[in-house]
C-alpha cells in the first residue's frame, strides 16, 4: 500500500512513526502541507518522494492507494472531497468532523465515490481495549449495564485545537470523541444511543469553547455510556475505562499508570506523551505508539482496503459520534436530557432487549447471593408475583 499523509503536525508525525514501523509491505510516499517549509521537513525526516503544498496534486498521483487525513478539524471535509473525486481510499483522524452534518456529508462522499473511509479512532485499537473488548463479546463480564471513559491531559499542542471555529468545540469534541466511541463499542454498536446529559464548562482557559465536560449517554437497551473528559489536567494524560456487567467488570490504566516508573533529576529528554515535566517521579510507556493503537488500527485499515472488507471503525461510527456529541453540547446549553438525532440508524430497530433479572426459581427472582462474615451462605430473593422480598439460608 502506498500511501500519502495530508498534514505535517504532531498527529501526522505520531501516523507515519507507526506506518514505518508497519507491514513491509506498505509505505509513506508523499505528504502534503499547507506551509511548505513543513512539507519539505517532514519529506525530509520520513524520507518521502514527493511534497507539495498543493492538496489536489498530492492525493491525485497515480502512485498514491490511500491517504491519511492528519489536518485540523475544520479541513476534513474539504480532503474527504478531494480523495472521493480522485477515488483513493482515506483515513481520517478523529473526529470526523465538528459535527453531525460534516460527518453525515463526508460519509456520503465516500460511499458514492465506492472508496472506502477508515475513521482512526486509536483509543479503539489499544492492545488493552482490544483484549478487554473481546472478553466482553464472549459474555465474561455478561450483558453490559455502564461503561465510563475518561480522557484528561493538560491541552492539546497545537493552537487551532483552542479556536472555537476551527475545532468545533473544546475538550469534548476533542477527547470526548474517544470516551463516546470507547462506550459503544462496550455496549454494542448495534444498540442505538437514544438520549444524553451533559455539563461542559470553560473552568481554566481563556477560551469561547468548553474545557471540562462531563456526559451520559443512554442506550436503547438501557446501559449507560459515561464520559469524563477535561484540558484542565496536570500530571501528564489520564486514559481510563471501566466497564460494569451483570456477571463482571473491567479497569483499564491505558497511559498514564502503566507499571513503568521512573525517577530522573531532570537531564533526559522525551519522556511521554502530555507529560509535563521531565524531573521527579515519571511515568513513560514502553511502545508509545503502539499502547495508543496506531499499529494495530493501520493494519486493520490496510488490510481491510485490501480484502474489500469494513475496518473495526468506519465513517459511519465516526458519523454516530458526531451525533451524540451534537446532543452532548445541546444537553450542555440547555441543562436537559436531549434525543439523539441519527439520519439512517444502521444498527437494531428494537427498544425490547428483555429483562436483566435472574430467575430463582418459577416463584422468585434472586437479588443476591453472598456469605457472611461467618461462614453462612444465604440468598435474597423477591416473589415474582407479590413482590415480597425475603431470604433464604443455604448449606
Amino acid at each position: 500500500m502506498k500511501i500519502a499523509m495530508l498534514g505535517s503536525g504532531f498527529i501526522a508525525r505520531f501516523y507515519a512513526d507507526s506506518l514505518q514501523a508497519q507491514r513491509a509491505k506498505d509505505s509513506l510516499i508523499s505528504v502534503y502541507s499547507r506551509n511548505i517549509d513543513k512539507a519539505k521537513k517532514f519529506a525530509g525526516d520520513y524520507k518521502l518522494s514527493f511534497y507539495s503544498d498543493d492538496m489536489d496534486t498530492v492525493v491525485s498521483r497515480p502512485d498514491v492507494d490511500a491517504v491519511v487525513i492528519s489536518l485540523p478539524n475544520n479541513l476534513h471535509e474539504a480532503a474527504v472531497a478531494a480523495c472521493a473525486k480522485a477515488k483513493k481510499h482515506v483515513l481520517c483522524t478523529k473526529p470526523l468532523g465538528r459535527n453531525a452534518a460534516e460527518a453525515k456529508r463526508m460519509l456520503d462522499m465516500v460511499e458514492e465515490a465506492g472508496i472506502m473511509g477508515g475513521y482512526l479512532e486509536d483509543l479503539c485499537y489499544t492492545p488493552k481495549f482490544l483484549k478487554s473488548v473481546k472478553a466482553v463479546q464472549d459474555g465474561n463480564i455478561g450483558k453490559v449495564l455502564w461503561a465510563k471513559s475518561r480522557e484528561a491531559h493538560p491541552g492539546p499542542h497545537s493552537d487551532w485545537f483552542w479556536d472555537h471555529e476551527q475545532s468545533g468545540g473544546g475538550c469534548m469534541v476533542d477527547l470526548g470523541c474517544h470516551c463516546v466511541e470507547i462506550s459503544r463499542n462496550y455496549i454494542g454498536k448495534n444498540i442505538r444511543p437514544v438520549e444524553v446529559m451533559c455539563w461542559a464548562a470553560t473552568q481554566v482557559h481563556p477560551i469561547k469553547a468548553e474545557d471540562s465536560a462531563i456526559g451520559l449517554v443512554k442506550y436503547a437497551n438501557g446501559a449507560i455510556g459515561q464520559f469524563e473528559v477535561s484540558w484542565c489536567f496536570r500530571g501528564g494524560m489520564d486514559l481510563r475505562d471501566e466497564v460494569m456487567g451483570t456477571e463482571g467488570t473491567i479497569w483499564l490504566n491505558n497511559f498514564l499508570r502503566t507499571g513503568f516508573e521512573m525517577f530522573s533529576t531532570g537531564k533526559g529528554g522525551y519522556v511521554a506523551e502530555k507529560a509535563e515535566s521531565s524531573s521527579g517521579w515519571l511515568f513513560p510507556v514502553g511502545d508509545e505508539v503502539h499502547e495508543l493503537g496506531y499499529t494495530n488500527m493501520f493494519t486493520d485499515m490496510f488490510n481491510a482496503i485490501e480484502n474489500k472488507t469494513e475496518p473495526l471503525e468506519t465513517f459511519y461510527d465516526g458519523y454516530i459520534v458526531n451525533a451524540i456529541l451534537d446532543a452532548c453540547y445541546l444537553s450542555a446549553k440547555t441543562g436537559k436530557w436531549e434525543p439523539v438525532q441519527i439520519e439512517g440508524w444502521r444498527g437494531d430497530q428494537t427498544d425490547d432487549y428483555g429483562s436483566n433479572f435472574t430467575s430463582y426459581d418459577d416463584d422468585h427472582y434472586l437479588i443476591k447471593k453472598e456469605i457472611l462474615p461467618n461462614g453462612d451462605r444465604k440468598l435474597i430473593l423477591k416473589h415474582k408475583v407479590t413482590g415480597e422480598v425475603s431470604s433464604l439460608d443455604i448449606e
